[in-house]
């Protein structure tokens, strides 16, 4: 789904933890360096990372700002930036602790220097003392002599290389290319290297807010805008009049129509986009999710908005409502391919194993969706992923093992949903190169589905 990144678990080695030295541009090198390493060495996702980890929290607003920055943007280089590193070097770097601090501080300095535009002076000295301060010493030296190179050379070599296909693992590149094609897999590919806009969801009408917050309206009615600050400054958020949710995320909410005074449930609801957006249309929710942290996430969230809804911590695959529902929502933990413009380390975290191991999982939450809704009642199954393995390939093994739903198709015109967005089987595939013209969206997989009556 795109409004939370599911991952593998993260692996067990514990993480150096260093005193951060006084406030400047080497502290929040040093957080850079941490939370890089938190995802290449530990396999830890890069949003539970900066949750984590209270250097970060400490850094004055500004070089918060430029850490995300540069961490995002070093994961979503790394391919460019690790083939840099290679150019420069005789050998590879050895299998090592004090090698793997080199080589992210390398990664680092490098994106700094041509992908940011850092100072030469500021992006070598900074790495330098980084390697001296980090159990890298011995690779000062190193260190030293790529970066001015990369300050000469970086951005010439660079702009020769194949960004598209360097930044995509070959697993990811390999699926898109027999799934979408080779020339639409290059599109995403290329889609994932820009910046993304935020998106927002409103709980009310648009066409005020649409104009104080300088924003588009985009097909199916969300806003998007490019903003400088960070979210909660924004006009609108303290006061809840609306929420952060891709415009690809908030159109499977719509499929169901209209819901009003219908009973709904949301499974693997939180952090509550879509479970706003129910509640918001005016039906009565009750909002289902393992983790009774996160689900207390989406009822803060909900209580921000002034929306009321029914929490239940409970395992989606086990639980059952008392009586039938008259919908079911269901946007499964996935892998989050779709979403690697916003979560660049999803390349690094995620594999064909955990894909399989995922789609077996949504393929037993699918099942227990359609053993909760009335017969004649509409289950919505979407997955925030660019894998046939969790979009068409489980739509067309539950339809055709003789469970008791049926496909709806889904039309162009629904909730602003364009022509090119709906696949040959009337299943929604929004993709990352969709809407270019006006930023693009996330990829996200929708299957709209009715349970036949008994």
């Amino acid at each position: 789904m795109a409004d939370r990144t599911p991952h593998a678990p993260a692996r067990a080695k514990k993480a150096h933890r260093y005193a951060t030295p006084t406030p400047g541009p080497l502290a929040s090198r040093f957080v850079a360096l941490e939370l890089l390493s938190a995802v290449t060495t530990r396999g830890q996702p890069f949003d539970e990372a900066l949750d984590g980890h209270a250097d970060f929290a400490r850094l004055p607003g500004r070089d918060r700002a430029f850490v995300h920055n540069l961490c995002a943007t070093t994961l979503r280089r790394l391919g460019q930036i690790d083939a840099l590193i290679a150019v420069c070097l005789e050998r590879p770097l050895a299998d090592k602790a004090d090698a793997a601090i080199a080589k992210n501080i390398l990664r680092l300095g490098i994106c700094q220097l041509v992908f940011l535009q850092t100072p030469p002076h500021a992006a070598v000295d900074t790495s330098v003392q980084l390697a001296r301060k980090r159990r890298a010493s011995a690779f000062a030296g190193l260190i030293n002599a790529v970066l001015r190179r990369m300050g000469r050379d970086g951005i010439e070599m660079a702009s020769s290389q194949d960004a598209a296909r360097l930044n995509t693992p070959d697993w990811l590149w390999e699926s898109w290319s027999e799934t979408y094609g080779e020339e639409t897999c290059r599109a995403i590919a290329e889609a994932h290297l820009g910046e993304p806009p935020l998106d927002v969801t409103l709980k009310g009408e648009t066409a005020d807010w649409a104009k104080t917050l300088d924003a588009k309206e985009l097909p199916g009615g969300s806003l998007r805008l490019w903003p400088r600050g960070p979210v909660t400054d924004l006009p609108g958020f303290g006061e809840g009049a609306w929420w952060v949710q891709d415009a690809a995320a908030a159109l499977p909410a719509r499929l169901l129509g209209d819901v009003s005074a219908k009973n709904i449930i949301d499974l693997c609801a939180a952090p509550g986009g879509k479970t706003a957006q129910l509640a918001a249309m005016g039906a009565n929710v009750t909002a289902v999710d393992r983790a009774a942290g996160r689900l207390k996430r989406l009822q803060s969230n909900m209580t921000r908005l002034g929306l009321k809804v029914q929490t239940v911590v409970a395992d989606a695959a086990l639980w059952r409502p008392a009586q039938p529902a008259d919908a079911v929502l269901l946007d499964a933990l996935c892998s989050a391919t779709g979403t690697l413009r916003r979560h660049p380390d999803v390349a690094q975290l995620k594999s064909p194993g955990i894909v399989a191991d995922l789609a077996a999982l949504q393929a037993r939450l699918l099942e227990a969706a359609w053993g909760m809704v009335k017969p004649g009642g509409l289950i919505v199954y979407c997955a925030c992923s660019l894998q046939p393995e969790e979009g068409t390939q489980m739509i067309a093994r539950v339809l055709a093992s003789g469970a008791p739903v049926e496909r709806v198709p889904i039309r162009a015109g629904e909730a602003g949903i364009r022509d090119e967005w709906i696949n040959a089987e009337g299943d929604l595939r929004c993709l990352p190169s969709h809407m270019a013209e006006m930023g693009g969206m996330d990829g996200f997989f929708t299957a709209r589905l009715r349970r036949k009556p008994e």
